[in-house]
């Protein structure tokens, strides 16, 4: 039996990461920060699967949920064999509409977060010879828009970097790169989404399954969807400058508003 932690695990990619890990056999450390959901979730898989879910609520925009967060993947006496770096958010408005405090909070959380969580498990993992990563992205982040792209720009290539450096250890790393997921993620920021077309929404839990395939093939990069693995192949092609224009005019009518 195996233990996985996952951060953002009462909603969205977090929660259906949780169903899948659950229903495979894994025990789970839950971590979010409305202690209530994450009680209400663990009973739940609990009683589904027959698995352990411990529950850890925690801010990971501030120093002490970090850190406790960190102290439990570091726990040599009860480790943890996969953590799932998925907690995350949006800002509604562009570039100067959204406060500073609110962009510093997210580059907490996506980066400086991400950072701190995954080497610690990282470390842990090393002794052991085994374990793996899922750090959360976007495919925001291979276009020119936006502090969020920006920030998962970072986790990117920070992931692929930690996993070249890791190569031969038994601990594997991998960034996960979705396009549009029906999760809480729009309503929290108060975004709406009725002008984004239906083709470019996809089911969390079929994310999940193609993404854990993905890690067991020992991929550091996974974008989990023909449609997508398309669009970021034509991204791949296209000049920096004009790119930065259609994605500018793109996020204006697809773009969450």
């Amino acid at each position: 039996m195996t233990t996985a932690l996952i951060t953002g695990s009462t909603a969205g990619i977090g929660a259906a990461f949780a169903r899948r890990l659950a229903a495979d056999g894994h025990d789970l450390v839950l971590v979010a920060r409305d202690a209530k959901r994450l009680r209400e979730q663990a009973t739940e898989l609990h009683d589904r699967h027959g698995i352990e879910a411990e529950v850890l609520p925690a801010d990971l925009s501030e120093d002490k949920g970090v850190e406790t967060v960190a102290d439990r993947l570091g726990d040599r006496k009860n480790p943890v064999d996969l953590l799932i770096n998925n907690a995350g958010f949006g800002n509604k408005g562009r570039y100067l509409e959204v406060s500073m405090a609110d962009e510093l909070t997210m580059l907490r959380v996506h980066c400086e977060a991400v950072l701190r969580l995954t080497s610690a498990a990282a470390e842990a993992m090393r002794e052991r010879g085994r374990g793996g990563v899922v750090n959360v992205a976007s495919v925001a982040a291979f276009v020119p828009r936006g502090t969020y792209g920006a920030s998962k720009a970072w986790v990117v290539q920070f992931t692929q970097g930690a996993a070249r450096d890791l190569a031969g250890t038994g601990v594997r790393l991998m960034v996960l790169c979705p396009g549009f997921v029906r999760t809480e993620f729009h309503q929290r920021a108060g975004m709406g989404t009725d002008n984004i077309p239906g083709w470019m929404w996809l089911d969390a839990d079929k994310l999940v399954a193609a993404a854990l395939a993905d890690l067991a093939r020992g991929k550091s990069l996974s974008v989990p969807d023909p449609r997508y693995k398309a669009l970021m192949g034509l991204v791949k092609v296209t000049p920096r400058g004009l790119l930065g224009g259609v994605t500018s005019r793109t996020g204006r009518k697809y773009g969450p508003q």
